[in-house]
C-alpha cells in the first residue's frame, strides 16, 4: 500500500509516538493541574515539555502563548470569534480551506465586512493586493501558509510586513505547513499561528493550538468555552492569564503526550531536512506525471513556491473514478474531490467535481513516486 493522503493526515505515525501514548494511558493517566499527587504532576509536566517543544519549532519567546485545541479549525475559529467585532473588515485570499471560509462567513452574517483578494490559476498571490484592499476599519489579515489543494506557499513574510506597517493583525493558518516549512512568529510577523498536530507534526488526531502573539491583548480575545482549568478554582470567573483563559475543561493528555514525540521527531529530523527530502520526491512526481498525455497538472512547478501536494485531473476519467482505480489497481491511497476548499478549485479552475491530489510526507519514498507515476501513465492510456 502506497499512502498519499498525507495533507488529510499523515500516516504511518513515527513509533514513538504510538508508544508516548500508551506509556501515558498506562504510567500517567491523570488529569494536569487538577491534582496535586505525582501522576497528575507528571501530566502537567508532559504537557509543559510538549509547549516548550512547540515554542522552539515556531520560535516563540514565552510558551504560555501556545494553547491548546482539538485542531487547527478550533484555533482558527478562537483566533476570528475572539477577536473581531460587528464592522470589522477582514481581508483573505479564494485559496482558502472551509476552516478559514466557514466562519468568517458566518461572522460576516453578524456584522464584520469581508473582502475576498483573487490568487492567480495556480493559486499564487501577489502580496500587492492584498495591501491595495486595506481600509481605515480594516482590523485582520487572513491567510493559510499553503495550499490544501495544489500545495500552493503564499507569500507570509511579505503580507506579515504589510500587515505590521498598517497595524493590522494577521492570522496565518499552517495547517500545512507546520512540521513541513519554517515558521518563525516573529521574524515572518505573524501575530496568531492556527496549527494542527495530525499532519506534519505527526502526532495523533484531536491535537493542535493556537500560538497567541505578544502584540495581542489575550484580555481583549473572547474565549470559545469557558470552565475548569485547574487554577483560580475558588473564582467563578475565568481566569484572565494565558494559556488558562482559552484551555477549559480536561485536556487531550494522551494526545499530547502522542504530539511531543511527534513535535521531537520533527525537531530532531530537523524540518529543513524533512523539507529537502519531500521537494525532491514532489519534483520527482511533477517531472513523471507532467510527460504523460491527458493528465493535467496544477499548482506552481518551482519546488520554492510549494509543499510537497500536487492535484492533477486524468482527461478521461472523473477524479473520484480515477482515485477509485488507483487504489483498487494499484493499492495508491489518495483523496479526491474539492479537499474541503471549494473556492481554491473555483480558482484553479476545477469546480466543481474537483481534482485527485497526491501529498506526499516524511515516509514516502522515490519508490513509491515511481509506482505512481507508473499507475498513472497506465491508467491514462486505458479509454475507460
Amino acid at each position: 500500500m502506497i499512502y498519499f493522503d498525507n495533507p488529510a493526515t499523515s500516516w504511518p505515525k513515527p513509533p514513538q509516538v504510538k508508544e508516548a501514548m500508551v506509556k501515558f494511558m498506562e504510567e500517567v493517566g491523570a488529569n494536569p493541574g487538577r491534582s496535586g499527587h505525582s501522576l497528575s504532576i507528571e501530566a502537567a509536566r508532559i504537557v509543559y515539555e510538549t509547549r516548550e517543544a512547540l515554542s522552539v519549532l515556531f520560535h516563540v519567546r514565552d510558551s504560555s502563548r501556545i494553547v491548546f485545541t482539538l485542531n487547527a479549525t478550533e484555533s482558527i475559529n478562537l483566533a476570528l470569534k475572539g477577536l473581531l467585532r460587528p464592522k470589522d473588515h477582514v481581508i483573505t485570499s479564494n485559496m482558502e480551506h472551509n476552516s478559514v471560509m466557514r466562519p468568517l462567513r458566518d461572522l460576516e452574517k453578524k456584522g464584520i465586512e469581508l473582502t475576498i483578494v483573487p490568487c492567480f490559476g495556480d493559486g499564487t498571490l501577489d502580496p500587492k493586493e492584498v495591501e491595495k484592499k486595506i481600509q481605515s476599519t480594516t482590523r485582520m489579515i487572513v491567510l493559510n501558509h499553503a495550499s490544501n489543494v495544489t500545495g500552493t506557499l503564499l507569500p507570509i513574510i511579505a503580507v506579515g510586513e504589510i500587515a505590521r506597517a498598517h497595524n493590522l493583525l494577521f492570522l496565518v493558518d499552517a495547517a500545512q505547513t507546520a512540521g513541513a516549512y519554517p515558521i518563525d512568529v516573529e521574524k515572518d510577523g505573524i501575530d496568531l499561528l492556527a496549527f494542527t498536530g495530525h499532519k506534519s507534526l505527526y502526532g495523533p488526531q484531536g491535537t493542535g493550538g493556537l500560538v497567541i502573539g505578544e502584540r495581542i491583548d489575550e484580555n481583549e480575545m473572547i474565549p470559545l468555552k469557558q470552565g475548569g482549568t485547574g487554577s483560580r478554582s475558588e473564582f467563578e470567573e475565568q481566569p484572565d492569564f494565558l494559556p488558562d483563559r482559552f484551555e477549559s475543561g480536561t485536556p487531550n493528555g494522551v494526545g499530547i503526550a502522542g504530539l511531543l514525540a511527534g513535535i521531537q521527531f520533527v525537531l530532531d529530523k530537523g524540518v529543513e531536512h524533512i523539507r529537502q527530502n519531500e521537494m525532491t520526491l514532489i519534483e520527482k512526481l511533477i517531472m513523471g506525471l507532467k510527460k504523460i498525455p491527458r493528465v493535467k497538472l496544477y499548482g506552481p512547478e518551482r519546488q520554492e513556491d510549494r509543499m510537497a501536494t500536487l492535484s492533477f485531473n486524468f482527461a478521461h476519467l472523473s477524479p473520484s473514478n480515477g482515485a477509485l482505480r488507483l487504489e483498487k489497481e494499484f493499492s495508491i491511497l489518495c483523496r479526491p474531490g474539492l479537499h474541503c476548499a471549494p473556492a481554491a478549485h473555483r480558482t484553479i479552475g476545477t469546480s466543481p467535481e474537483g481534482t485527485i491530489r497526491f501529498g506526499l510526507g516524511a515516509f514516502n519514498s522515490e519508490e513509491e513516486v515511481e509506482t505512481a507515476i507508473r499507475a498513472v501513465s497506465l491508467i491514462s492510456k486505458q479509454e475507460r
